[in-house]
């Protein structure tokens, strides 16, 4: 899920930027003949910014925030697989292993 102001601007960017283009994917290069960036070049970006941010330089560093933030705020494990993409649960919990006593509460419906 992305918070409403993205959206916004993503709209934007799509109707005023990409409307001139037929390519379908949301990021093109900057360069002709601007066709889809690689997933590759994201990543870089992605760890350029994160040691900038002085964070551990991964993208799944990333996953493991979002898979952990979803889970404090109260997601289940099911709703949690489904928005991480992942096709089999055994997926998920490796990204929620960090935080034990969540992961119980979820399996389990324990108490924290």
């Amino acid at each position: 899920p992305l918070p409403e102001h993205t959206i916004k601007i993503i709209a934007a960017y799509l109707v005023c930027v990409r409307a001139k283009s037929k390519q379908r994917s949301l990021f093109l290069g900057l360069k002709a003949p601007y066709g889809p960036i690689s997933p590759g070049v994201v990543i870089y970006y992605i760890k350029m910014c994160m040691r900038k941010a002085n964070l551990p330089s991964t993208a799944y560093w990333l996953r493991h925030t979002y898979a952990q933030n979803l889970l404090v705020g109260g997601a289940s494990i099911f709703e949690i697989k489904e928005m991480m993409g992942h096709d089999r649960i055994e997926s998920t919990k490796r990204y929620l292993h960090i935080h034990i006593n969540l992961m119980r509460k979820v399996l389990f419906d324990e108490e924290l």
